[in-house]
């Protein structure tokens, strides 16, 4: 699953999009960096978004491996002391 990668030389690119003015207005007062901000949470939706993918992807597999270690157990269930 892995985290993903962001390449923090890319060159920044402007986007144009809309704001709720009173969330644009508190965040001026604040010295939010927006650019910042959005780039941070994207990242975070991205994430989110490539896990859900990945886990939906992986279901099935995933489903085998949990019902083949209920009934055979792990490979180390002999060998633990605990």
């Amino acid at each position: 699953m892995g985290s993903i990668t962001i390449n923090q030389a890319a060159p920044k690119k402007s986007a144009n999009l809309s704001i709720n003015a009173d969330l644009l207005q508190q965040a001026k007062q604040l010295n939010i960096n927006l650019s910042q901000t959005l780039e941070h949470h994207l990242a975070e939706i991205i994430r989110q978004v490539r896990r859900e993918q990945w886990l939906a992807e992986n279901k099935n597999a995933l489903e085998e491996y949990n019902r083949r270690i209920e009934l055979r157990g792990t490979f180390s269930d002999g060998l633990r002391r605990f």
